[in-house]
């Protein structure tokens, strides 16, 4: 088992979206465990499905009438409301019960099973809990109003197909001059909000070319990984209707704000 729910990044522009979140899963349909609320200390009911095999680690091994440290990836789904997916639990403790090691491939699916006697990792974080780390491409951000939008790409999935990115809105000031940068963000959950702590700015993204070959254009960063992003690929070759046209008018490269669609 490893020491943290949160792997280490291994790549300077590496994508994700994950946190823990402490409370009381209480599900909508006892019939139909996978969809419900987590119900924090604070009072506040967090919209949460339940994905993998999480659900059978729960029905093994937790007691449901009890808070626990849930492992999830943040959403945006509607405004002022945090859509929670549950991916994992972080108390070591209670998985060291009798057949703790085989529950616990639920959190980390290929990871070495411990060695008998091993000391397990304590169930409390040095970030405490409610903590987010979010690491993508600032898109939208309006510091008089504490406004942020980030937008996180994600690996293609085992049938080769590439998810849509998504992207998550907060809270917190980050100046103008790093729209359109790779940003790693500490996060702190209040209420049904994602709230900054701190901001690296990590690289400035170029962009690509929108309709009408007025937009900007260029690459990405990378990623790989479960809660980590995809690099993206490269540009089309050009086609024979391309051959033979010359370089396009000069562009604008202006960082204008707009709000981003829903």
């Amino acid at each position: 088992m490893r020491a943290h729910p949160i792997s280490p990044v291994t790549e300077p522009m590496q994508y994700r979206a994950i946190g823990v979140v402490r409370g009381q899963y209480v599900p909508s349909d006892p019939a139909q465990p996978t969809r419900g609320v987590i119900r924090t200390a604070d009072g506040t009911e967090l919209e949460a499905v339940v994905l993998g095999r999480l659900l059978t680690l729960m029905r093994r091994h937790l007691d449901l009438e009890l808070p626990h440290l849930w492992v999830v990836y943040p959403r945006s789904r509607d405004e002022n409301q945090l859509h929670l997916q549950m991916v994992g639990v972080w108390e070591p403790s209670t998985l060291a019960a009798a057949d703790a090691l085989a529950a616990a491939e639920a959190l980390v699916e290929g990871e070495e099973p411990a060695a008998e006697g091993a000391e397990l990792p304590s169930d409390a974080l040095a970030e405490g809990d409610d903590y987010f780390s979010v690491r993508g491409e600032l898109i939208y951000t309006r510091p008089e109003t504490g406004d942020l939008v980030v937008k996180v790409r994600q690996l293609p999935r085992a049938d080769g197909s590439r998810p849509v990115p998504f992207k998550l809105q907060l809270r917190g000031e980050v100046p103008l001059e790093h729209l359109r940068h790779f940003v790693a963000l500490d996060l702190r959950r209040q209420g049904q909000q994602l709230c900054l702590e701190s901001c690296e700015v990590v690289a400035p993204l170029a962009q690509r070319g929108t309709r009408g070959g007025k937009g900007r254009r260029g690459g990405a960063g990378g990623g790989g990984g479960g809660e980590r992003g995809e690099r993206r690929g490269p540009d089309r070759r050009p086609s024979e209707a391309d051959k033979g046209r010359g370089p396009g008018p000069a562009r604008s490269h202006g960082q204008a704000v707009s709000r981003p669609s829903r």
